[in-house]
């Protein structure tokens, strides 16, 4: 029992730290970084080196990918551009396995005590999360020792040993074992630096042969992919492209690493001990082997140094690849896709400069859905098709959902610590919504009016119609220059929407004095005539709610 608890405490300690330092990391310079990716060019060199500098910072490749994924679906950056950042994300993982690699398990312990006393009890601002860091830091080497003790019982236990043996690189077969066993385990933990521990801990304990470790760890950088992919469900096809590439260029690095595995084995050790003055990797002192994490470290970095340079050089391909393989869905109706949210994600409401830019993708996207509902309605009248109209009232109420989406969203972003430029967003963001959905509301009216003609056979006259169509083309007109003014983010647009909005209200009157002249002459009933004056109000209505 010692045994388990040791190992499964220590593992614990492991997870528990990496969490909390990630965090911290995030915290210190997490809005510096997402400003970084958010500025990546197309040069697939610059974005590798992004990646690269990002995911070292963070110390989380998840996250990274994550945030990558997040600015696909929300359009502030594309596949392209994301699919280099990827590339250079791999690499700056692997600065976790080198930092484990070291021996500096002593320091745990202060660092824990430091990271506490600035933590809870001197740290101020940003010095709080330095604690996080530092308790995290502490947390992870401590865990990596005790887990290390409790599998150093295990090198002697016939058992294990027998277990163990069976993890081996002798043929295709056992490679493909220990990978499988890598990506599984990974999944499982959702942390290859988890992995990367348990690996190290269980070589330098005669466990597992360095070929054995290797083959984990490739199996390792499977198995991280997973968290892009859950990211990816729900989200536009490029964001789910993004998530794809990340799977495909660990995948096919892994592939060809196998074809050429003993090579590859030569050359980490070649490496290793040309870089540093260490004996070979499988050298067993008193029951352990004391360098084997440095070489399996070494392993993790150069097999992702060596996929970035194939992958820069074969990115295009990877991107036909992606392409190719997650293409547009066919038969799904814009409506149905409509019914769910596209862009908000509650996992950056701490960070309100992404959480802004995703409201305002949701908002434009609320604002498309409102075009395309008032096109849709408007036309319905000279078509009198009851089956088209009838969409409206599921087109509504998405927009109603959407709406309040977007303002809980947002709600959530004002109760952070944000500054007033922020919290002047948040409210411009929801005046927007609010005025989008009653908009909806009036295109609704609209609908309803419509309906009652149809149901009712009645017509309008020739002049009556074609008053229909001169206001109602220059309010579709007004809707799309709003809703292409919150695309652009364009605040000065008062005078020439004032502008739109006095015209309407002259069409408005003329044309009810139209209806009246009409009415007197004899040429248009009363039925018509009365549906024609709401029908000029609700136009009138859906102008006004959008100043």
């Amino acid at each position: 029992m010692e045994i388990i608890f040791k190992s499964l405490g220590g593992l614990g300690m492991f997870l528990f730290g990496m969490k909390i330092m990630s965090e911290g990391l995030q915290k210190v310079a997490g809005k510096r970084m997402r400003q970084i990716l958010s500025l990546v060019s197309n040069n697939r060199v610059i974005g590798c080196t992004v990646g690269a500098l990002v995911t070292s910072v963070i110390q989380s490749s998840s996250a990274a990918t994550v945030m990558l994924v997040s600015f696909v679906d929300a359009g502030l950056m594309t596949f392209v551009q994301a699919t280099g950042v990827l590339i250079g994300a791999n690499i700056g993982t692997t600065i976790t396995a080198q930092l484990i690699a070291f021996k500096i398990s002593a320091y745990a312990l202060p660092a824990i005590a430091l990271g506490v006393l600035l933590k809870f009890f001197l740290g101020r601002g940003q010095w709080v999360y330095v604690g996080d860091v530092l308790l995290g830091f502490g947390l992870v080497f401590f865990g990596l020792a005790t887990m290390k003790a409790g599998f150093a019982p295990l090198k002697d236990d016939p058992t294990f040993i027998a277990l163990f043996t069976k993890f081996n690189t002798d043929d295709l077969g056992s490679i493909l074992l220990c990978i499988g066993v890598g990506t599984a385990l990974t999944m499982i933990l959702q942390s290859s630096s988890a992995t990367v521990g348990i690996t190290m801990v269980l070589a330098s304990q005669g466990l597992l042969t360095f070929g054995a470790s290797v083959a984990l760890i490739l199996g390792d950088n499977i198995g991280t992919t997973i968290t892009a992919q859950l990211a990816s469900i729900g989200a536009n096809i490029n964001a789910r492209r993004t998530a794809r590439a990340h799977a495909l260029l660990n995948i096919i690095g892994v592939l060809y690493i196998v074809l050429f595995f003993s090579q590859f084995i030569d050359l980490v050790t070649w490496v290793t001990s040309s870089l540093s003055d260490i004996g070979p990797p499988n050298l067993l002192v008193n029951g352990t082997r004391p360098d084997i994490s440095r070489y399996i470290a070494n392993a993790h970095t150069i097999f992702n140094v060596v996929n970035a340079i194939f992958f820069l050089m074969a990115m295009p391909y990877l991107v036909k690849i992606t392409i190719w393989l997650v293409r547009e869905k066919e038969g799904v109706s814009e409506l149905d896709e409509l019914q769910h949210i596209k862009f908000l994600d509650s996992r950056y409401i701490d960070t309100p400069s992404v959480a802004l830019g995703q409201a305002r993708a949701e908002i434009i996207r609320m604002g498309e859905a409102v075009r395309v509902m008032y096109v849709d309605i408007v036309g319905c009248l000279k078509k009198r098709n009851l089956t088209d109209l009838s969409k409206w009232k599921k087109r509504e109420d998405t927009i109603d959902i959407l709406q309040r989406e977007i303002t809980l969203f947002l709600v959530e972003v004002v109760q952070r610590p944000i500054s007033p430029e922020e919290s002047k967003e948040v409210a411009s963001l929801m005046r927007m919504a609010n005025n989008l959905e009653r908009a909806g509301d009036c295109v609704e009216n609209i609908a309803e009016l419509t309906e009652e003609m149809i149901h009712q056979d009645l017509y309008f006259s020739e002049a009556a119609l074609h008053d229909y169509e001169v206001i109602s083309d220059r309010v579709r007109e007004f809707l799309w220059f709003v809703t292409d003014s919150v695309k652009k983010e364009d605040t000065a647009i008062m005078p020439e929407a004032q502008a739109m909005e006095d015209d309407v209200n002259r069409m408005r009157e003329e044309m009810r004095g139209n209806y009246i002249m009409r009415l007197q002459s004899g040429i248009c009933t009363v039925d018509p005539s009365l549906i024609l004056v709401d029908l000029l109000s609700a136009f009138r209505k859906d102008r006004g709610v959008l100043l």
